[in-house]
C-alpha cells in the first residue's frame, strides 16, 4: 500500500535516474561467491590427481572426497530459504563468507581422506547458501531489462574461479607431493575479499519490503532506479505481495506446483547432464583413458576446458536478453547432444584421434556453459513471488546439487560398469530429455519484471 510516509521518503530522497553503474558494482561484489563456488567445486580436478598418490584411496573414498563439497551444497541449499528469508539476503551471504573462508584452512591441513572431505563439507555448506541467495540477490535489485546479464555475473564469477581453479592446478603442480594444500589455501585471499565487500552492499529492496520495512526499502530503490521508479516498484512489489503468505503451504500450492516443476527440472537436467564428469574428473579422464597423456598434459587441458567455459558464458551473456532464455536453453541442449554423440562414435571407433574427441568434449562445455550454466540459475531466481522465492530456489537449487552430488558420487563407478562411451552415452540421452522438455514447457521471461512474470503465471 502507497501510504504517505513512504511518498514523504521517496520525495525526500535526492536521485536522478537509473544509476546501472551501482546495480553493476553491487551484482559483482555478490558474485564473488560465484567465483568461490567455482574455484572450490573445481580444484578437486587437481587436488584429486595428487590425493590418490598421496593417501591411495579407493575409487569410493576418492568419490567422497570429490563428493563432499556436494553434499555440503545440498545441505546448505536446502537450508538458505530458513536463513535467507528471517536473517536476509546480506547477513546471510556474510555467514557463507566466513565459511568460505575457514574451509579450504581446514582441508589444507588435513593429513587423512576422512579430515579433508570433513573440511570439504564445510565448504559446501557456504557454496550451498549462496548458490540460492546470490542469483535471488541480484535478480532482486536488478531491472528487468539488464536482469540476464546480471545475474548471470554470479555464473561468470563461477566459470572464473573453475578457470582459476585449473590454473591453480596446473601452476602449483610443480611444488612437490604437497601441491594440491597450495590448490586448497590460496582460496583464503578472494574469501576475506568477498567478506569485506559485503559491507558495501544494502539488503535487498524486495525483502525489506516483505519484512514491512519500506522507508528502507525506499532509500535502496531510490539510489537504484531513480525516486520516481521507485515509488512505482514499491506500489508493485506490495501489490504483487498482498495476498502472499510466504509459507511453506503456499510454495507448494496448486499455483506454485508447474513453476516448482520447471525450476527443478531445469536444475536437475543441468547437473544429470554430466558437465561435472568433466568439470570435476576431467584430469583423471584424460590422463586414465586417453594413452600417453601425462599428468602435466591432464592439467594443462583442464585449463583449454575452463578458457571455453569462460568465453561461452561470455558469449551467454550478451544473448540471454536478446535472444531470450527458451532459444539459448534449446540451442544449449541441443548442441550438448551432438557433441556427447560425437564423442561416443570417437570412443568406438578404434584409432579415432585424439583431437576429435577433445574437441567434442570442448564443445559440449561450450554449449552447456552457453545455456544450461547460466540460464537455470536465471529462471530460478525470476519465477517465483518475492516472499517465496527464498523457499522455493531453495528447493530447486538442492535438486540441482542432489543432481550433481549423483553424477560426482558414481562417475567412477559408472566408467567401471558401462566404460566411458557408455556413461557419456547416458549424458547425451539426457541432453536430448531436456532439449524436449524446454521446447515444449519452460516458458520465456526475457523482458519483464519479477512482478510481470508472477502475473502472467497467474494467468
Amino acid at each position: 500500500m502507497d501510504t504517505p510516509a513512504v511518498r514523504s521518503e521517496t520525495e525526500t530522497v535526492e536521485a536522478s535516474g537509473q544509476s546501472l553503474g551501482y546495480v553493476i558494482l553491487l551484482s559483482t561484489i555478490t558474485a564473488i561467491s560465484g567465483f568461490l563456488f567455482g574455484y572450490n567445486t573445481a580444484v578437486i580436478n587437481g587436488v584429486l590427481l595428487f590425493l590418490r598418490r598421496q593417501f591411495a584411496p579407493s575409487d569410493l573414498d576418492a568419490e567422497i572426497a570429490a563428493s563432499a563439497v556436494l553434499v555440503g551444497a545440498l545441505l546448505g541449499a536446502a537450508a538458505a530459504s530458513v536463513i535467507g528469508d528471517r536473517y536476509g539476503r546480506k547477513k546471510s551471504l556474510m555467514f557463507s563468507a566466513i565459511l568460505f573462508t575457514i574451509s579450504p584452512i581446514a582441508a589444507a591441513a588435513a593429513n587423512t581422506v576422512a579430515f579433508f572431505s570433513g573440511a570439504r563439507l564445510l565448504g559446501g555448506l557456504a557454496i550451498g547458501l549462496a548458490s540460492v541467495l546470490t542469483p535471488v540477490y541480484i535478480a532482486e535489485i536488478s531491472p528487468s531489462k539488464h536482469r540476464g546479464a546480471l545475474v548471470s555475473l554470479n555464473q561468470l564469477g563461477i566459470v572464473i574461479g573453475i578457470l582459476a581453479a585449473y590454473l591453480s592446478g596446473w601452476g602449483l603442480s610443480g611444488f612437490g607431493e604437497n601441491s594440491w594444500r597450495w590448490m586448497l589455501a590460496v582460496a583464503v585471499v578472494p574469501s576475506l575479499i568477498f567478506f569485506g565487500g559485503l559491507f558495501a552492499i544494502p539488503e535487498s529492496p524486495r525483502w525489506l519490503i516483505s519484512r514491512g520495512r519500506q522507508a528502507e526499502a525506499v532509500r535502496t530503490l531510490t539510489r537504484l532506479v531513480g525516486g520516481r521508479a521507485a515509488a512505482e516498484e514499491i506500489r508493485s512489489v506490495q501489490t504483487a505481495s498482498a495476498d502472499e503468505q510466504g509459507s511453506w503451504s503456499e510454495v507448494f500450492s496448486g499455483d506454485m506446483r508447474k513453476r516448482l516443476a520447471v525450476g527443478a527440472l531445469l536444475a536437475l537436467f543441468s547437473q544429470v547432464t554430466g558437465v561435472n564428469a568433466v568439470l570435476y574428473y576431467g584430469s583423471v579422464i584424460i590422463s586414465e583413458h586417453f594413452p600417453g597423456q601425462s599428468t602435466g598434459m591432464a592439467l594443462a587441458s583442464n585449463v583449454i576446458i575452463g578458457t571455453v567455459n569462460l568465453i561461452a558464458t561470455l558469449v551467454a551473456m550478451v544473448f540471454l536478453d536478446r535472444w531470450g532464455r527458451r532459444v539459448i536453453l534449446m540451442t544449449a541442449s541441443g548442441g550438448m547432444t551432438l557433441a556427447l554423440s560425437c564423442l561416443v562414435i570417437g570412443l568406438n571407433v578404434q584409432g579415432a584421434p585424439l583431437a576429435l574427441m577433445l574437441a567434442s568434449i570442448l564443445a559440449y562445455v561450450a554449449f552447456f556453459a552457453f545455456g544450461l550454466g547460466p540460464g537455470p540459475w536465471l529462471i530460478i531466481s525470476e519465477i517465483f513471488p518475492t516472499k517465496v522465492r527464498g523457499r522455493a530456489a531453495s528447493i530447486a537449487t538442492s535438486i540441482l546439487w542432489s543432481g550433481a552430488l549423483l553424477v560426482t558420487f558414481t562417475f567412477l563407478t559408472l566408467v567401471n560398469v558401462l566404460k566411458l562411451w557408455g556413461t557419456f552415452a547416458v549424458f547425451g540421452a539426457l541432453s536430448l530429455v531436456c532439449f524436449l522438455y524446454v521446447w515444449r514447457a519452460v516458458p520465456e521471461t526475457k523482458g519483464r519484471t519479477l512482478e510481470q512474470i508472477q502475473e502472467s503465471w497467474g494467468k
